[in-house]
């Protein structure tokens, strides 16, 4: 099937009946539609599935369980409350504008000020105009209780999952990013390696080589948005923070700093990160801030046989 909305819900019924149900990432599938982006229905998806199913070389969407899918729930629901709460605050800020009454960008900075303002007096805003902005500052302030619950659900998956505990001690990851990445990918162990986990997530760049010379652009972007924006954000505070810490991981970002930017810094560290929790996840092991990987030696050519020398 494509994976689509309920897709996994009728994949587990699938496989509970005996079934081999598999799922196929949309972008996977359009390819091999054969009447192209102006010929999309029913039918022609359903033989452009069969034939992408066919490939050997296909990918399948991992199934999800149903916790998996709670807890993704969860980080869903948190990040819904997120853009309502700005654009709670964006109202806010709105209104007042239009009486003169500008502030600073921190939403910390509006909320000081915000009580006193609807109290005084001396500003021009109408009876009308203040019971607005009160009503919008009562829902900023549950939207802020609701996120905080949110926060508290996600505490406790990371406490409840030993997975989850060892992804959060990465630097750069923290519980947020820690729920989110196991919730998600699940076994880490249908990666063969970091890079095909990097490469999944969309961090890597994207390659335009050909003649044997290789040419580097962007990052692909492809994967997941949600767990490609929290491993840069993480990514970002890990690079702030960089001077404040001695280990190899750090020295190494405050180099990158200075040699290619700030920004791509970040990128870089967000892939550092994903090929990190790659390993620590398939070898079950903790996070070790001064461990210093070492490239394994290449094999070495079997010796040739001793010729045999015939009797006389």
């Amino acid at each position: 099937m494509e994976a689509c909305s309920g897709a996994h819900h009728w994949a587990r019924k699938l496989r509970a009946m005996g079934l081999d149900a598999r799922l196929i990432a949309a972008n996977f599938v359009s390819p091999y539609r054969m009447e192209g982006k102006g010929g999309k229905n029913d039918m022609t998806d359903a033989a452009a599935i069969c034939e992408a199913a066919s490939r050997p070389s296909m990918r399948f969407v991992p199934i999800k369980t149903c916790e998996q899918q709670g807890v993704m729930s969860l980080h869903r629901v948190r990040e819904g409350l997120k853009e309502e709460r700005t654009a709670c605050i964006n109202r806010i800020r709105g209104v007042l504008a239009e009486y003169g009454l500008v502030f600073g960008q921190s939403p910390k900075r509006l909320r000081a000020v915000l009580a006193d303002v609807i109290e005084d007096a001396s500003n021009e805003m109408p009876a009308r105009a203040r019971l607005v902005v009160q009503r919008a500052f009562d829902h900023w302030r549950e939207l802020d209780e609701h996120l905080h619950w949110c926060d508290q659900q996600v505490g406790q998956h990371v406490r409840a999952s030993p997975e989850a505990k060892r992804a959060a001690k990465v630097i750069g990851i923290g519980e947020l990013g820690a729920s989110a990445v196991t919730a998600s990918v699940g076994d880490f162990k249908q990666f063969t390696s970091g890079a095909q986990f990097g490469a999944w997530l969309g961090i890597v760049p994207r390659q335009n080589s050909t003649g044997g010379k290789a040419s580097l652009g962007r990052i692909t972007k492809r994967g997941d948005d949600y767990l490609r924006t929290l491993l840069i954000q993480g990514a970002k505070s890990a690079v702030m923070s960089a001077g404040k810490r001695d280990d190899p991981i750090s020295r190494w970002l405050a180099q990158l700093v200075v040699r290619v930017g700030w920004q791509k810094a970040c990128v870089a560290m967000a892939n550092k990160n994903a090929r990190i929790l790659w390993a620590v996840m398939t070898r079950e092991q903790g996070f070790d801030p001064q461990h210093v990987s070492v490239k394994p030696a290449a094999k070495q050519p079997a010796p040739a046989p001793a010729p045999q020398l015939c009797a006389a």
